[in-house]
């Protein structure tokens, strides 16, 4: 077998097998390596606007990302919720997240199961209703009563087998269940 074939062999849907197991190993030996704290910042620049940067992080028992440049994502509103449509508005970027995070999640979880995806492509929705985030309905959820997912995945394996994979994401886990969650406010 010749080197090239044998490092292309390793690689799965882009994804080196072999690290992905040495990973997987470890943090079996150490779970500490597997605590990560994911950490971002905003600043609210007026109106609808407000900008996350986001930079280091804490994983495998190390700051990651140090010394990078940091990556900023804007929020915005659309006009008719009164914005200026200069950039997606959080529940976009919500829909943005999960469905990237399902498509990573099943690439990853295939790859190592050996599975070939050639391609995926999705589409995802939300329905939301207004009168639970203005206050003027109280039995109205202020967040999305439902969102839909479609993904449309080239490869040999069963669907079902595809759907459970994209459901190990962790942002699947976040939107699907509820888990605390603290807000602290300070004023000055």
């Amino acid at each position: 077998m010749s080197t090239a074939f044998a490092l292309k062999a390793r690689v799965v849907n882009g994804i080196d097998i072999a690290a992905f197991a040495d990973t997987v190993a470890k943090i079996k030996e150490n779970a500490e390596l597997a605590k990560f704290n994911f950490r971002a910042t905003n600043k609210w620049l007026g109106g609808a606007k407000n900008r996350t940067t986001i930079k280091e992080f804490t994983g495998a028992l190390a700051e990651q990302r140090d010394g990078v440049q940091a990556f900023i994502a804007d929020n915005g509103e659309h006009p008719v919720l009164l914005g200026y449509d200069e950039a997606p508005n959080p529940v976009e970027w919500l829909l943005h997240a999960l469905v990237g995070c399902m498509t990573t999640a099943m690439v990853y979880h295939a790859a190592a199961r050996g599975i070939a995806i050639e391609a995926v492509d999705s589409q995802i929705e939300g329905d939301l209703d207004l009168r639970g985030f203005l206050g003027v309905a109280g039995n109205v959820r202020k967040g999305f009563d439902a969102i839909r997912v479609l993904m449309r995945v080239k490869t040999a394996a069963d669907p079902e087998t595809i759907k459970s994979l994209s459901t190990m994401s962790p942002v699947f886990d976040v939107v699907s269940r509820a888990l605390p969650l603290s807000v602290n406010i300070e004023t000055y």
